[in-house]
Formats: C-alpha cells, structure tokens, sequence
C-alpha cells in the first residue's frame, strides 16, 4: 500500500513533503479511511480538507504565542490508504499504516520524532496508539470524545472506531494511564468500565486540574475525536453528540499541553462535506495548527 502526496508542502504552507520520517521532525500523515463507518460516512476526506483549509487560517496562534513561520521542522507524509480488511478480523494489519510509513517506534523516540495524524474514522487511530504504546513505556494516553469506543467489535468489525479504545487497551503495560475526557455517550457496559477502570474524567475543569499535576516530562499521546466538540461548533462529523465543548473550551487544554511531553496526537472524524458551510473543516484545521505548533515547540 502505497503513499501518496496529493497535498506535497501545503499544510500551512510550512510543511515539507518527505517519504520517510525526518530525525528531530514533527511528521503528518493522513490515512483517508471511513470503511467501518456505521452512521454517517464522509471522514475519508477528512485529512485534505484540514491541508486545504490550512491555508485560509493564520499561521499564529495567539492563545500560544505561537507561529508556525518561526518552525522547519515540520513534514508531510501524504496520505496512506489501508484496505478495509485489514480492520475486519483479530489477526488483521490494522497496525500497518502507522508501522510501514513511520518505521520502528523505539528508533522513532530516540531521534525525539513526533506524529501527528488526520483520519479518517477513528479506528485508524489504532496503529499510532500501538506504535506510542512501544515507544514509550510511561505513556499517558488522553482520550478526548464523545463515546467511549470501548466496545468489543461492532457490526462485524474487531477494529471498529466503536472499538478503538478497547483494542488499544490489549496492548498497555504496567506504566501506561489512559485518561477520557468528556465522554457523554455509550452503552451501560462501557461506563461502567470507565468508571470503575477510573479513567473517566467527567468535567472540563477536572480535566485541566489532572493534566496540571502530570509530570513534564512524561510522555503523553493525545487522541483526539471530532464529536468532542458540541456539535453547534462542529456539525461537520459522523456521529455528533450534544452536550460537547467549544474551541474556547479546548485553548486552556492546549495551554496545559504546551508545557507538557506531547509525543503524538491523532484528529479524527471529521465529516467535511456533512457540513455545507465548511465551519467545521476550518475549526478543524485550527486546531489540529495549535496542536502541531505544541509539537514543534518540543
């Protein structure tokens, strides 16, 4: 399966195409995968349209006093495709995309490389997670979203974006903590296994209170799904949910994360074309900028 650079050195105009991963750089990779969707499709497209929209939004942030301009070290892998069976059955490649563009996850944290990936549904987030996971033995995992995905498979699929949470748990160790934040969705199962699992952290305030006592310099991956927005925000993904956060809401997040060890995030489902009036790709794109502008700063 092979990459492609449909977007080369447009992510901000900052980012440089590059066919492998760059020692000390900040690396982009879109995997444009909707296959086990059970709602609304459309986040296939999610990864060009946050590049498009990339170059309509200033490259400054100001809730940083950040600027993408100051940075060269931040490249871009193009998009990789994986084929829908790889997520279907428990022996599948669901780990390939990540593993086949980024190479060995120990080598990739000792030349202090740093992922960020645009999905795509949120089952592609399960390879990057898997890769952090054996990078990085202490790893604080934040789940931001509006459901759990915490369930065993769905519609026949193992690597489902309903299972993503579960399946990445299989791979965790002694030292690795994952933290949800604000999930508001999902069956009677899954809450009662975040809730007695410890790793639900209802509110926002709770949530800042907690990453402000996690270490410095403890590795931390972030998995960020769309739907974790109110939808009033951002309609523009597959299965919203009311009840969510703003992006004022997610500035103090960012903030937090500045001074923290943010090895890798993930973006996810976004939907562009369910929304006509393209405010969820642009607050897309703002986001996923702070987010790498965090990583590049490292």
């Amino acid at each position: 399966m092979k990459l492609r650079h449909e977007f080369p050195a447009t992510l901000y105009d900052r980012a440089v195409a590059a066919e492998k991963p760059v020692p000390g750089g900040v690396h982009i990779l879109g995997i444009p995968f909707d296959g086990t969707a059970c709602f609304r499709k459309g986040t296939l497209k999610g990864p060009d349209a946050i590049r498009y929209n990339s170059q309509h939004i200033e490259t400054y942030s100001p809730s940083l006093d950040l600027e993408m301009e100051d940075y060269d070290n931040l490249y871009d892998l193009g998009n990789y495709y994986p084929p829908l069976k790889w997520f279907v059955e428990p022996d599948g490649q669901a780990t390939a995309p990540i593993f086949d563009m980024v190479g060995d996850p120990l080598e990739l944290a000792r030349n202090h490389s740093r992922i960020m990936v645009l999905g795509g549904e949120h089952s592609v987030s399960y390879g990057p997670l898997v890769h952090v996971l054996r990078a990085h033995e202490d790893c604080l995992v934040l789940h931001l979203d509006a459901h759990g995905d915490l369930r065993d498979g769905y519609e026949g699929y193992h690597y489902s974006h309903a299972s993503v949470i579960r399946r990445v748990l299989e791979h965790f160790g002694p030292g690795h903590t994952l933290v949800q934040g604000q999930i508001r969705s999902g069956t009677r199962d899954e809450f009662r296994t975040m809730r007695q699992g410890g790793t639900l952290v209802e509110s926002l305030q709770d949530l800042y209170a907690f990453l402000e006592r996690v270490p410095p310099r403890r590795p931390v991956y972030l998995t960020l799904d769309l739907d974790w927005f109110d939808p009033a925000c951002l309609p523009g993904t597959g299965t919203p949910e009311p009840g969510g956060v703003s992006f004022a809401d997610f500035i103090p997040l960012v903030q937090i994360l500045r001074n923290l060890n943010l090895v890798g995030c993930d973006v996810v489902e976004l939907a562009p074309e369910l929304d006509p009036t393209g405010v969820s790709s642009v607050l897309s794109a703002k986001v996923v900028r702070d987010l790498l502008l965090v990583l590049c700063a490292q």
